[in-house]
């Protein structure tokens, strides 16, 4: 009995030693940073190495050759819009930060691929979506982590900074503030667009609010969409008048929504709208 209590005992805790998880700092902490350069969202996602008295440009991380910029896991920078950095165009989308280290100028590489460890295994040119080139600035201070960072934000720019040790390197970043913010101010000078009176119709309806106030933005919504009538339009058209009382003119707009339906082959309105019109006494 002694035995095989020993032997339980010793799988026991076996057991546990195997499922246990010890949890320790990392030397180079994860850091994640979101900054809103004018109406554009950029992520940043890197790890922290610190200096720890050692020599890091030249030494660490050697002059010339293809570096990580950081620790572990590539380090990443999502743009949320297209942009530019130091003067190259960026699509939206997420890239890996790779650099050359140089005395007087770095290369600065984002590259398309971001699931790499560390740099890729094996390069792909076709890949790189930018290369930058960022001039050598020399920090009076020391600084002991790797640090990526933003500053002379504005409305339309700010500078992308990489600093270690006494160096800094940085790249303006360019974003389409103006285009968004002229698109925006033309589109609301312009008034409320069909999209816009046909939602606010059907909610009106399908939450019971003022049904003539639906009445009156299906109506216009229906008419900005003469040229290229929509029987999905006319449909909740037909039910905004039913429940108006104006029948006539829900049997009307219900036979145009049928008519449409029926040439765009669309079953479930067709269904919608000849149900209707029986309930309505129209056929």
């Amino acid at each position: 009995m002694k035995k095989i209590i020993f032997a339980f005992s010793f799988i026991l805790l076996a057991g546990l030693t195997l499922n246990a998880q010890v949890e320790t700092p990392q030397p180079s902490p994860f850091s994640k940073m979101e900054q809103k350069v004018g109406l554009t969202d950029v992520h940043v996602e890197y790890s922290r190495p610190g200096a720890r008295g050692r020599t890091i440009f030249g030494d660490l991380v050697p002059m010339g050759k293809l570096w990580r910029t950081g620790a572990n896991a590539n380090t990443k920078i999502t743009f949320s819009e297209d942009v530019k950095v130091g003067g190259k165009d960026l699509k939206k989308g997420t890239y890996a930060i790779f650099t050359k280290p140089n005395t007087t100028a770095w290369e600065v590489i984002f590259y398309s691929d971001a699931n790499n460890w560390g740099t890729p295994r094996k390069w792909d040119d076709s890949k790189v979506a930018a290369t930058v080139t960022a001039q050598v600035q020399e920090i009076p201070a020391m600084i002991e982590n790797f640090t990526i960072m933003f500053d002379n934000l504005k409305t339309d720019s700010a500078e992308l900074g990489i600093m270690w040790e006494n160096t800094y390197v940085g790249m303006k970043l360019e974003v389409p503030t103006d285009k968004a913010v002229s698109a925006s101010i033309e589109k609301v000078m312009a008034g409320p667009g069909p999209g816009d009176f046909f939602s606010s119709a059907v909610y009106y309806l399908e939450t019971g609010k003022d049904i003539n106030k639906a009445m009156k933005w299906i109506d216009k919504a229906v008419a900005m969409t003469e040229k290229e009538p929509r029987f999905w339009y006319l449909r909740q058209q037909s039910l905004i008048h039913a429940k108006a009382g104006k029948k006539k003119t829900a049997i009307a707009a219900a036979k145009q929504s049928l008519k449409l339906a029926e040439k765009a082959k669309n079953a479930d309105y067709v269904k919608l709208n000849t149900d209707s019109l029986k309930e309505w006494g129209a056929i």
